[in-house]
């Protein structure tokens, strides 16, 4: 079956098969970063007999070497396979972003930006530096910048699926969608009820970004990198 009878048999599709088709691949993002879980604490802690805390610099690097391979083949498998099936994940778009846009992203921005100063005590970004020095530094700021990207793929096909199924384009579905998977995930993940609401919480502020600059996808990567990683 061609590229265009795969889209046809899609558009034919029901829309609630539609939608829980494209769904499937944002709980598949999310699936992928739960593996990086099942690796450090299924296997890695098992074979170096510590917690990810106390891994030594070597076997720091190879997990989140590991976690980038991983990810990738996760990400690659998700945009290969939508784009076979039919699906737009990030189609082209030049729709202008109105002032009140921009004031919105500033302000959420901001918010996110002082809440990591305040949680962090300070740079989060030096913090990490000074504690991890240069190389674990830069391996895990890599690592960062991939989880990113399958957060947005989250992000990106909740908002579809549930465009699909509800209607209503202004409401940030794929931010509920990022808060009740990525964002509850690190409750189980650090430990931490306070965390996991946090995270929630900054994962709707990301859906409600990726609205805001239009779905522009390059934009949208990148804001969310400032307020993650920053």
């Amino acid at each position: 079956m061609n590229n265009n009878t795969t889209a046809i048999t899609n558009k034919g599709k029901g829309r609630f098969l539609r939608g829980l088709d494209i769904l499937t691949y944002g709980l598949t993002a999310f699936l992928a970063l739960g593996c990086e879980g099942i690796l450090a604490f299924g296997i890695e802690q098992k074979i170096y007999n510590c917690t990810i805390k106390d891994f030594n610099t070597w076997q720091s690097i190879l997990h989140w070497v590991l976690t980038y391979i991983i990810w990738g083949l996760f990400a690659f498998y998700i945009c290969r396979s939508m784009k076979k099936k039919g699906y737009e994940l990030f189609p082209v778009n030049d729709r202008k972003i109105r002032t009140w846009q921009w004031v919105c992203i500033g302000l959420g921005v901001a918010v996110c930006l002082i809440s990591t100063w305040i949680d962090w005590n300070g740079s989060k970004v030096l913090t990490e530096l000074d504690r991890k020095g240069p190389l674990l530094f830069v391996f895990q700021y890599i690592y960062y910048f991939i989880e990113v990207f399958l957060v947005m793929l989250i992000i990106v096909c909740g908002q579809k699926a549930c465009e699909t199924w509800f209607g209503r384009e202004n409401i940030p579905y794929g931010g509920i969608i990022a808060a009740l998977t990525w964002g509850l995930g690190h409750w189980w993940s650090k430990g931490s009820f306070t965390a996991g609401i946090f995270t929630a919480l900054c994962g709707l502020m990301l859906g409600s970004v990726y609205l805001l600059a239009n779905r522009k996808a390059k934009l949208t990567y990148l804001l969310l990198c400032i307020i993650f990683i920053l």
